[in-house]
């Protein structure tokens, strides 16, 4: 999904159909800079500020970390030599159930 890298790298997505707040966006930036820094999967559930969960049901496959008490990240891992972290959504909570 090229919005979610433009997301990350410049801050902004030329998607106009992907269009978040400016603390949203810095969050999100945090939060995958976490993502990417973590040596093991099994070090986001110790940081609880991310709400680190495995979905089930007809999610089940994909995990989740929160940006803020709104959004939240979903990606997948697969484990090659070392964990890959796949992004595949940013979600707002109230639609999630949808």
């Amino acid at each position: 999904m090229v919005y979610l890298q433009e997301l990350y790298e410049i801050g902004k997505t030329s998607d106009k159909k992907h269009r978040y707040q400016p603390d949203i966006v810095k969050r999100y930036q945090q939060r995958i800079k976490i993502l990417e820094s973590a040596p093991r999967i099994e070090t986001l559930f110790q940081l609880n500020s991310l709400n680190y969960e495995v979905l089930e049901g007809d999610k089940a496959g994909i995990s989740s970390i929160r940006v803020n008490d709104k959004y939240r990240i979903e990606f997948t891992v697969s484990y090659q030599e070392e964990p890959v972290v796949t992004i595949c959504n940013i979600l707002e909570l109230s639609n999630h159930y949808k």
